[in-house]
């Protein structure tokens, strides 16, 4: 199976993308001593170390717009003439955020402007759409756009997996950086895991439930992909999880190990290992075994007390250690294969949740830190609560790393504005009601802001 197009056309990719967050951050070391808690619950437990907060002159445009602004300084409008914005934590009921992302570049008009929705999952299906886009019209250039700021009620366990950042991503054909494959492996079912009511500003979960929903949607997408023809485990060099805590992604890459037989790494901490030794290396048969903790949900809620082991993790557990079993021998234990999972968590240890977002800022981390991509091949699973998943495979191009955005984006994490709690906790309980008008103070030292509220409408503007 190759990346190029069913008619034999150039490969279709990913040919920039570009990370960006909020100007706040709240660490959890200062959360954790605030709330009387061990930081120990969160570094270790969610695998996060902290999470971005929007200033108040921030949300998922500006956001977006800062991303989608340094693409368009690199790689320019030409071709462009679809923006796919993919959010759950969308500005308006009717108005796509991408329309004002479009007025603050000053956009080519002819351009078709749509807002994709299925929690965090959507960013995938936009993706998908554009590669269709190109395949048809490969002159044509689409703009992607996953932008979300994860919001959980004060004083629950979901707060510590808050989060917020945005990935623009530029789809072309002949991409500099990843070339999509054509089979994907699909799973959808009506899960009530998390969900948003319209007259909520924040999520509601089922913790336990969306751990297994996520498991479930895992094992039916990756099904599905060897029904339809698709790369076997063994075929794959890296794979990247949806990471609403890193956590999560670990918990996926034992299941994938127990569903697909191969001993797979699952240290989330990078560097933790010893190479060629195993030391401080964990494998997927120890922790199906029971290493990984439960008591995280997929969207990034921790349920209060300990999540139990749904028929997904049970069914990872019992076929993991079987699977391994002819994995030592007279030599000694063998060491598990890594598979980018630590280097594909470094920025999501820092950015906490950002849903749509979450899954690319980890293809971010893996392009900035993987020296040894060009030609490998990378499995993605995409999940969404309610639920979709899909996995699907992409070569790395080589000379991607020429393109690395590892300085800028870790100044970009380094340069946010630490929060006290007091402050945090009061910004996060404002709320601006559409029906007076409001100015916003200006806070933010990104190149754009949310300005306030004028005859009901969010206005934008260039910081």
């Amino acid at each position: 199976m190759t990346s190029d197009t069913a008619a034999g056309t150039a490969p279709i990719g990913i040919d920039d993308i570009e990370l960006a967050t909020s100007h706040h951050v709240v660490r959890l070391d200062d959360f954790a001593r605030a709330n009387e808690t061990d930081p120990a619950k969160f570094r270790l437990g969610l695998g996060q170390d902290e999470f971005s907060f929007p200033a108040p002159d921030e949300d998922v445009v500006t956001m977006a717009a800062a991303a989608v602004a340094r693409i368009i300084e690199r790689s320019g409008t030409e071709g462009i003439r679809t923006m796919l914005f993919a959010t759950e934590s969308g500005t308006d009921q009717s108005k796509a955020a991408g329309m004002a992302v479009h007025s603050l570049l000053d956009l080519p008009s002819r351009m078709r402007i749509v807002e994709v929705k299925e929690a965090c999952y959507s960013a995938t299906a936009a993706l998908q759409a554009a590669v269709g886009i190109v395949t048809r019209s490969p002159e044509q250039r689409v703009l992607v756009i996953a932008s979300d700021v994860a919001r959980y009620e004060l004083d629950t366990a979901g707060e510590p997996t808050q989060g917020a950042g945005a990935v623009a991503m530029l789809v072309s054909a002949d991409p500099k950086l990843l070339e999509i494959e054509p089979v994907s492996g699909l799973n959808s079912a009506d899960v009530d895991d998390f969900w948003r009511p319209n007259d909520s500003t924040t999520a509601i979960v089922d913790g336990a439930l969306s751990v297994t929903a996520y498991l479930d949607a895992l094992t039916g997408a990756w099904t599905d992909l060897a029904a339809q023809g698709g790369p076997t485990m063994a075929e794959i060099d890296r794979v990247l999880y949806h990471q609403p805590f890193t956590k999560m992604a670990k918990k996926a890459q034992v299941h994938l190990a127990g569903l697909t037989g191969e001993d797979l790494d699952t240290e989330i901490v990078a560097g933790a290992g010893v190479a060629g030794s195993g030391a401080g290396t964990t494998s997927a048969a120890s922790d199906a075994a029971g290493a990984v903790p439960s008591g995280a949900a997929a969207d990034g809620a921790v349920p209060s007390g300990s999540a139990a082991v749904g028929p997904a993790d049970a069914a990872s557990a019992e076929a993991a250690p079987a699977a391994f079993a002819s994995a030592a021998s007279d030599s000694g234990p063998t060491v598990p294969r890594d598979t980018g999972l630590a280097t594909s968590t470094l920025y999501n240890r820092r950015l906490g949740n950002s849903y749509t977002a979450s899954l690319y800022a980890g293809l971010c981390s893996l392009l900035d830190h993987d020296e040894d991509l060009a030609g490998k091949r990378i499995g993605l699973f995409s999940y969404g609560s309610g639920s979709v998943g899909e996995f699907f495979t992409a070569r790395v191009v080589p000379g991607y790393e020429r393109h690395s955005r590892r300085r800028a984006v870790t100044a970009a994490l380094d340069a946010r504005v630490p929060l006290s709690i007091d402050a945090y906790r009061a910004l996060h309980s404002a709320e601006l009601p559409s029906a007076e008008d409001v100015s916003t103070p200006k806070v933010t030292t990104g190149p754009f802001r949310f300005a306030g509220i004028k005859g009901r409408a969010r206005v934008y503007e260039r910081a």
